[in-house]
């Protein structure tokens, strides 16, 4: 008998998480939906039940923006279940001005890359107890002409809503490339991709001058179905190796910033980011 497949999903209570998830449950597998708001997260729940025949569907309550919440979200992940066959990093924001998280680190990075770094490492044994596995990452084009020192990420001189952004995306694609270096592609397949440019109502707080610009466009962008799919595909595809490290845009893998190639900065990011941590 096949061991049933787990997957967890964080963000997953609107836009590309919820369909992301939606997917995953379609493809047959144990979806854990996570998010911060209960009562947005049971209606995500609903969304996907009442839409999958049979659907099995979990819930889990955490606050990105707390690494305290972070270790909450994986040991009640380990507790309740003895797999783990894919990890969707999904969740994420754009601030529209600067804040902290609950550890005193700038917002965006704090949520976009500290916590699903500190994730993934907490259930890494897991996830290779489960070979073959997937890690999932959305980053997004947006890191493109982005810059990141990571001793400066977390108090960074040059702040805005959308350099932040580019900055934790950066660190997505960088965090990939050297999370699949540590992993064998057979045992954990780390990959991160692009999703398109999507209606979701992430670009309604990206300052206000793009904000706007994001609210006038959106009616004529594709929807959070469409967003989802690179995600899905990635997490179901019968063989995954070819896009081990990669970042996919498409489908198909991309090339991405130069920054996003450099070796050493992707070292150095992930130095940083597990003294951050506390891993």
């Amino acid at each position: 008998m096949t061991a049933e497949r787990i997957a967890l999903v964080t963000g997953a209570n609107a836009g590309i998480g919820l369909h992301t998830s939606l997917g995953l449950a379609r493809a047959g597998m144990r979806v854990i939906l996570a998010g911060r708001d209960p009562e947005r997260i049971e209606a995500a729940q609903r969304f996907v039940a009442e839409r999958v025949a049979d659907a099995r569907v979990e819930t889990a309550i955490a606050d990105l923006a707390s690494l305290a919440a972070v270790h909450g979200l994986a040991a009640d992940v380990l507790a309740r279940h003895e797999r783990l066959d894919v990890l969707v990093n999904n969740a994420g924001l754009i601030s529209p001005r600067y804040a902290v998280s609950a550890d005193g680190y700038e917002l965006t990075i704090a949520v976009n890359h500290l916590a699903p770094f500190l994730l993934t490492n907490l259930l890494l044994d897991r996830l290779k107890a489960s070979a073959p596995a997937r890690i999932v990452t959305v980053a997004s084009i947006a890191h493109k002409g982005a810059k990141l020192d990571p001793a400066s990420m977390t108090e960074p001189r040059d702040w805005t809503p959308l350099s932040a952004y580019g900055r934790s995306k950066l660190a997505n694609i960088l965090f990939t490339r050297a999370l699949a270096r540590r992993v064998d592609a057979a045992v954990a397949t780390a990959m991160c991709l692009h999703p398109g440019v999507i209606a979701t109502d992430i670009g309604n707080r990206a300052g206000s001058l793009a904000g706007l610009g994001w609210r006038l466009a959106k009616p004529f962008l594709p929807g959070p179905e469409k967003g989802a799919e690179t995600s899905i595909f990635l997490a179901t595809i019968a063989d995954p190796a070819p896009f081990h490290g990669a970042y996919v845009v498409g489908k198909r893998v991309a090339e991405p910033d130069r920054r996003a190639r450099d070796n050493r900065l992707g070292e150095a990011l992930w130095d940083e980011s597990a003294r951050l941590t506390g891993l």
